[in-house]
């Protein structure tokens, strides 16, 4: 996940881990589109951490606003992915962090318009 030189784009405990995983799930998680942006949620920085445990997975996930209409479906559809990814249950923690566009991979503010 590590990406350019944004610090707000996080290290998934997965890239330590399970380095092998981190592209099938960054490609997995990229499926799913943020509806009223039209990006998906890797590239706009929703994705804050990806963990493994001894028999699930933790997705720490934040929203682009804390009453996204589309939030509740964003996670449940990000849980479902990274289940059929890794092939064990996997939960979803709402992370601490606001969002702001820093957090997005480089160049997508550009392209979005923002920078």
């Amino acid at each position: 996940m590590t990406e350019g030189n944004n610090s707000n784009i996080p290290i998934w405990d997965i890239e330590n881990t399970h380095p092998e995983l981190v592209p099938l799930v960054e490609e997995g998680l990229s499926e799913i589109i943020d509806p009223e942006l039209g990006l998906n949620i890797v590239q706009i920085g929703l994705v804050r951490n990806v963990s493994l445990e001894d028999d699930h997975a933790v997705v720490t996930m934040i929203l682009t606003t804390p009453f996204c209409p589309y939030g509740p479906t964003i996670m449940e559809s990000t849980r479902i992915k990274a289940e059929e990814i890794l092939k064990i249950p996997t939960k979803i923690t709402y992370g601490t962090e606001t969002w702001d566009p820093t957090m997005m991979e480089d160049g997508i503010g550009d392209d979005w318009g923002l920078y």
